[in-house]
């Protein structure tokens, strides 16, 4: 290690040199300097109770971490990644629940599905088959009422065409008898006024 020897002169310093360690300096008169060879110690060198005690405690806190916190740290590291492996498993056995939910949920709305359609095809079914009725009522009724208008038309024409034969008999032989002088037969004019009428009813 080089030491800095300085010279003073009057109170003033007259120079400065750097020496080794090892070499020790006398102050001698004034102005001058003198260099002596020494073996001093090494004052960044540690001496050997301090090298006993760092190394006492190095091996002191070695033990400390080997036998109490090295354990406790382990412990808690397997606790934590026992926690985190048990939050895991948790999750995947409620993902587990929720996918075997969902497919339940699935299966029953198909069931309902299926059995709502069983249910408008049976009501279906069912005003279908009252509508069919109601028409069968409807268009019996409606052939009741044509079969009592035709046959009272019939009637009304059988009526009518009564009036009109013994009218249009009267009528011929009124005329007749104006005629020829004389009054015709009755049945004999009935029988024309009939075959006349039933060609024009045709």
């Amino acid at each position: 290690m080089l030491r800095a020897v300085v010279t003073q002169s009057g109170g003033h310093v007259t120079g400065v040199r750097l020496v080794s360690a090892d070499v020790s300096v006398v102050p001698a008169a004034e102005g001058e300097a003198t260099e002596v060879e020494g073996t001093g110690p090494n004052p960044i060198a540690p001496e050997t109770k301090e090298l006993a005690w760092g190394a006492g405690s190095f091996l002191v806190l070695l033990i400390v971490m080997r036998v109490f916190l090295f354990p406790r740290l382990k412990k808690g590291m397997d606790q934590r990644y026992a926690n985190i492996r048990a939050d895991i498993e948790g999750a995947d056995a409620v993902k587990a629940a929720a996918r075997n939910d969902v497919a339940e949920y699935e299966k029953a709305l198909a069931a309902v599905r299926v059995e709502a359609a069983a249910k408008i095809d049976a009501a279906r079914a069912k005003l279908d088959a009252e509508r069919a009725e109601k028409l069968r009522e409807v268009n019996a009724r409606i052939a009741a009422r044509r079969n009592d208008a035709e046959a009272e038309a019939q009637a009304a024409r059988a009526a009518a065409r009564s009036q009109i034969s013994a009218a249009v008999g009267t009528v011929a032989t009124k005329a007749t008898s104006i005629a020829v002088g004389k009054s015709p037969d009755a049945s004999v004019v009935q029988r024309a006024v009939d075959a006349v009428m039933e060609g024009a009813s045709r």
